[in-house]
């Protein structure tokens, strides 16, 4: 994760990698992120852990307002990471809740039907998913709570009030190296997951990859599972395609 407005772009390095795989780069260069909206009500953080949190995470996935070379391409202020991570982290309290926010439902959406949005709805837990589950979240807000201060202190006091380059150098350095990893996975989670889990705001991660997400009831023919929707926005250089075709070859 190279800090210094000479990094590697971000897009490109997550295009160079499987996607189970992908490591961030975070770019350096331009001024200090906004923090987030003090008025917005939130399920978990207090809104100076959210604009902390925020402001992680359009280091390591800027849009277009943290680096003009996104332009065109949102990030996790546009797809609310923030959001997404604070709706996860809040389900704790509900999962004693006949039908807890952790499995949406379905099979589908409304969105590519008149029909109702079945996804709208989520899924009873049976009890040892309720146990699995709160152990994690539990483990997870504390994470959270001790990563925060962590990226606040490393700042010296404010996170948020440090420049981008400053920013940058805090998560990638050693100090908030295991949190900046469960950033980046969550954060990737918010950008492309579906959005009835609190992210992916307008479809802004799947738009972008060109994406359609769950067409059902029709579904996707065998034709359409196989065949490229379009250049991928991500793996500009080829690289992807090319580590896949290389692994066909090998299988």
């Amino acid at each position: 994760m190279p800090s210094g407005s000479g990094g590697v772009r971000r897009r490109s390095v997550i295009g160079a990698l499987p996607v189970a795989v992908a490591s961030a780069a975070v770019l350096g260069a331009g001024g200090c992120t906004s923090p987030a909206p003090a008025t917005r009500s939130w399920r978990f953080f207090t809104s100076h852990q959210a604009a902390v949190v925020e402001a992680a995470t359009a280091r390591i996935a800027p849009g277009p307002a943290d680096d003009p070379a996104e332009t065109g391409h949102p990030g996790a202020r546009e797809a609310d990471v923030t959001g997404y991570i604070d709706t996860m982290l809040g389900a704790l309290g509900a999962l004693d809740s006949a039908a807890p926010p952790i499995f949406a439902g379905g099979p589908w959406s409304n969105r590519h039907t008149s029909g109702p949005d079945l996804m709208a709805r989520f899924m009873p837990l049976d009890p040892v998913a309720r146990i699995a589950w709160r152990r994690r979240l539990t483990a997870w807000q504390d994470q959270y709570r001790k990563g925060i201060a962590t990226l606040d202190k490393l700042a010296g006091g404010d996170f948020t009030k440090a420049s981008a380059a400053a920013q940058d150098k805090i998560l990638a350095g050693s100090g908030a190296s295991s949190f900046t990893s469960l950033l980046f996975e969550h954060t990737i989670e918010g950008l492309y997951a579906a959005p009835e889990y609190g992210g992916n705001r307008g479809l802004a991660g799947w738009k972008d990859i060109g994406f359609p997400g769950d067409i059902q009831p029709r579904g996707y023919t065998a034709e359409e599972v196989s065949r490229s929707d379009g250049p991928d926005p991500v793996d500009k250089t080829g690289v992807v395609a090319d580590v896949l075709k290389l692994l066909g070859a090998l299988g």
